[in-house]
């Protein structure tokens, strides 16, 4: 069976009777990656200072490693890794420099951070001073230093800022990799698109609640958006009049049908049916952009 490593119970914060968080419950479990998603102000970066122990519940429970983080054992907090928003690194250290200091922070030998410059991608600039770093580097040393000790719990906010897409998915696969050796990841960020696919769990947040929490075939299933198929068809032959009412006509050739979730298969079980002039087929599912959408708009109601 699965450990549990990070768990809420009813869980609220409140600043001067404002709601930052209220009444989440989740729970995270050893090798699982984890998407926090939502808008600025949506309560995901109060949760993970919640689960880090740097500020307290006014209501509720939190569980990290065995302990609440803010009177646990000493040991868990050494196995518990952190990438903040915004990254303060000094800018007269070098790369070694800054990766020492947090390495003795952290109580970890320094045998392994060359390897660890070299995993992020910046062993070659590690001499160099952090004040001539780009953003997407400093990024990069930042989550170095959440790494540092293999640690067992990553809280990630907003980790891929200032990354080109290259970078991006360097940095998935080092997530991909870590999950393999049990790693438990929970990620914040706004950036939907980027994130599907690369989590195995998307929780999505507005106003301090939790709105919607599954995986991306559980969240399409309770949005139960439309799948849209679109078909084409070859341009030097005209059989569109044998094709069934249900497929649209959007342009020249091209034809599309919007169907349930429900219908999914039936529909695509019926495209053996369909012209032998077909020359391409697509289907198109909801995004994570168009779910979350939905979720906003269903509290709203």
């Amino acid at each position: 069976m699965t450990a549990v490593r990070v768990e809420l119970d009813q869980v609220s914060k409140h600043y001067a009777g404002t709601y930052a968080v209220r009444d989440v419950s989740l729970s995270l479990k050893e090798g699982q990656s984890v998407a926090l998603a939502g808008h600025n102000g949506a309560g995901k970066s109060t949760l993970i200072k919640l689960m880090l122990g740097l500020i307290h519940a006014d209501a509720g429970r939190v569980n990290v490693l065995g302990s609440d983080p803010r009177i646990g054992r000493a040991p868990a907090r050494f196995e518990i890794g952190y990438l903040p928003e915004t990254v303060a690194l000094h800018p007269a250290m070098t790369g070694v420099e800054t990766l020492a200091f947090y390495a003795r922070l952290k109580r970890q030998p320094l045998s392994d951070n060359h390897r660890l410059l070299e995993q992020v991608g910046i062993a070659q600039a590690a001499k160099k001073r952090v004040g001539t770093y780009s953003k997407g580097m400093r990024q990069r040393l930042a989550l170095a230093q959440a790494l540092l000790g293999s640690p067992k719990v990553l809280f990630l906010d907003e980790p891929t800022t200032g990354l080109d897409p290259a970078l991006r998915l360097g940095f998935y696969e080092i997530l991909r990799e870590l999950r393999q050796t049990g790693t438990t990841i929970l990620l914040s960020s706004h950036a939907l698109t980027e994130i599907e696919g690369h989590t195995d769990r998307i929780i999505i947040m507005k106003n301090g609640a939790k709105v919607a929490d599954g995986t991306m075939r559980d969240l399409r299933r309770e949005a139960d958006l439309p799948v849209l198929l679109r078909l084409t068809l070859d341009p030097n032959t005209d059989t569109a009049s044998s094709l069934p009412a249900t497929w649209t006509r959007i342009h020249d050739h091209q034809f599309e049908w919007r169907c349930a979730q429900a219908d999914k298969i039936d529909a695509m079980r019926s495209i053996a049916d369909l012209p032998a002039n077909m020359v391409d087929i697509e289907v198109i599912q909801p995004s994570l952009d168009d779910m979350y959408a939905h979720f906003l708009r269903r509290e709203e109601l």
